[in-house]
């Protein structure tokens, strides 16, 4: 509060005197209830507990029971009645309006490293300290191809003939969309005017 003081009083912050004012009132008459949780047993306990956050979604499929034109029905633990186990069914536009509130808004991650974990330059620096550590180097990056994801998260084989769903679909060539780059000026806005443009590829 009396910093914000300052920074108005040397006009850091511009606002009316009698809206400052009012701001000033609406947060120093503002009543906080603290509430400080038991702290955790240790290092074990807290992984663990934020472990169960950040690595999953709103809701875990196991949980959704039947999805419908119209609804779905998922598990849900009632801790208002002792914890107990309980269905619910919501309409699509709901559950969407429900599930979208766990969205982190652009910008926000859940995990943020810092120190020598943070993103930029993370390779390099991890190396340097490998070698100034005296360890090995760390083993290869193992790349899964696309269709063993599909098949891994979702159970669907997108190498199978959609049609006869027994045949092998093989990738032999990925056809590039044409484009010519003579529709693009320097500020990189498209200009049709006086080009004469040959449409085959």
């Amino acid at each position: 509060m009396e910093h914000l003081r300052k920074l108005h009083k040397t006009n850091a912050i511009s606002m009316e005197e009698s809206s400052f004012n009012l701001l000033l009132q609406t947060i120093g008459y503002k009543k906080w209830n603290v509430y400080a949780k038991a702290p955790f047993g240790g290092p074990l306990q807290v992984v663990e507990y934020l472990g169960r956050y950040t690595h999953k979604v709103a809701i875990t499929h196991h949980r959704v029971l039947e999805v419908t034109q119209n609804t779905i029905t998922f598990r849900y633990k009632d801790y208002h009645h002792g914890n107990k186990v309980k269905e619910m069914t919501l309409a699509l536009q709901e559950f969407t309006r429900r599930f979208e509130q766990h969205i982190l808004p652009k910008g926000f991650v859940k995990i943020r490293s810092y120190g020598f974990l943070k993103n930029h330059n993370k390779r390099k620096r991890l190396n340097e300290l490998r070698l100034k550590m005296k360890l090995p180097p760390p083993p290869p990056r193992v790349r899964i191809p696309v269709h063993v994801r599909m098949l891994e998260k979702y159970g669907k084989d997108i190498t199978r003939c959609p049609k006869c769903e027994k045949g092998t679909m093989v990738l032999m060539e990925t056809i590039r969309p044409y484009y010519d780059y003579r529709l693009s000026n320097h500020s990189g806005r498209e200009s049709l005017e006086g080009l004469n443009i040959n449409q085959s590829p």
